[in-house]
């Protein structure tokens, strides 16, 4: 963290902080937590009797606690409570605080922590043997930008905007995904299954006049992406038109799962040796509702099972058209499909806030190259 302008200062974090030591004497405090490696604080998963918590150390509201061994954890754990209630942490962990919350703010202190940088910074300046510790006077030696505090509470401002966010959506997964679960196993003791093969239709438009300039792969994940390499021959690539599937047909060595997918996006070439299909009508077969079964491991394990071979396996067309699903009427489907697109938002948006809270810290980072000590 060197620095070259006089921008942002560069300054010695043992004059912002102070250690925080206080025990849990009285033991009123029962809410233990642990520091996790992601920097937060997580319910403890070691056996503890709560009613003996004197020697736990208090982490009150705005106060940072962290481990002082890197070894294992290869990173700087360290979690920020910023909420209203007071922890109590293992007694060998550090808690620390802002001396002055009107210089230095402590949740902006612990978006530097969160950052990469600071994770090396802390292991290289580790010192031990069986462990390798971040004591704090090398901890107060690091040397931090600081930018004005009103800079600091809207970077931290940031940071809570996209924290609550992706909690917030966290917290929509885990009951949708059961809900998801639910109804295909309803479906399956309603329904008869009946076979895909008078529902589907095999598609073979090849891209011979190369007006498709768009080549695609196939995940084991379900989703198109960057194909890792493209056949010269491109003229021989099979079309897979927006509304259509296209899989690859081999599944040897694919991480005993079969990469299928459903083109939302714009046309596109897969590889020859791929197969391409579309639902026949959709009033009768959602493509949506048919991938939510190409996406389970139940048909993973299937394709792998009928696949055909010596050298290379296969699932060939003719499986697929074999393939058997619950057939519910298309009202079902459409209500299936909403739950599954709820799903897949909430993921999307908090995946989404969690690459731009990694930009966050990066960011602040910055700050310090182009700063003065």
């Amino acid at each position: 963290m060197k620095s070259k302008n006089a921008k942002i200062p560069m300054v010695p974090l043992g004059d912002y902080i102070e250690e925080y030591d206080k025990k849990n004497t009285d033991n009123k405090i029962k809410a233990v937590r642990s520091v996790s490696v992601y920097k937060d604080f997580r319910l403890t998963n070691a056996k503890v009797n709560k009613e003996e918590l004197r020697t736990y150390k208090i982490v009150p509201p705005g106060y940072i606690a962290y481990v002082q061994t890197t070894k294992n954890e290869k990173c700087f754990a360290n979690a920020w409570n910023d909420t209203g209630e007071s922890y109590v942490v293992s007694a060998v962990d550090k808690v620390i605080k802002s001396k002055n919350e009107n210089a230095l703010n402590t949740g902006f202190l612990h978006i530097l922590f969160r950052s990469k940088e600071f994770d090396r910074y802390a292991i290289f300046n580790s010192w031990g043997s069986a462990r390798e510790v971040f004591s704090y006077s090398d901890l107060c030696n690091v040397q931090i930008p600081l930018p004005d505090i009103d800079v600091q509470r809207s970077v931290v401002a940031a940071y809570k905007s996209l924290k609550n966010i992706i909690e917030t959506n966290e917290a929509l997964i885990e009951p949708l995904q059961s809900a998801c679960n639910a109804y295909i196993v309803d479906l399956k003791a309603k329904y008869p299954k009946k076979e895909l093969g008078p529902y589907i239709e095999e598609c073979d438009e090849r891209n011979t006049d190369g007006g498709v300039k768009l080549a695609q792969g196939i995940s084991n994940e379900k989703y198109f992406q960057e194909p890792k390499q493209v056949a010269e021959n491109s003229k021989s690539d099979r079309i897979v038109r927006t509304g259509q599937f296209a899989y690859n047909r081999a599944t040897t060595r694919n991480g005993e799962k079969i990469s299928i997918a459903f083109r939302e996006g714009p046309d596109c070439t897969v590889s020859s040796a791929y197969g391409v299909f579309k639902v026949v009508d959709e009033n009768v077969l959602m493509s949506q509702y048919l991938l939510l079964f190409f996406k389970r491991s139940e048909f993973d394990r299937y394709a792998r099972y009928m696949s055909k071979g010596s050298a290379h396996e296969f699932f060939e067309m003719d499986e697929m058209r074999r393939v058997q699903i619950p057939l519910p009427p298309i009202e079902v489907q459409k209500a299936i499909v909403a739950v599954y697109k709820g799903l897949a938002e909430a993921k999307r948006i908090a995946g989404e806030a969690k690459e731009e809270l990694k930009k966050l810290c990066p960011a602040l980072m910055q700050l310090g190259a182009h700063s003065t000590k």
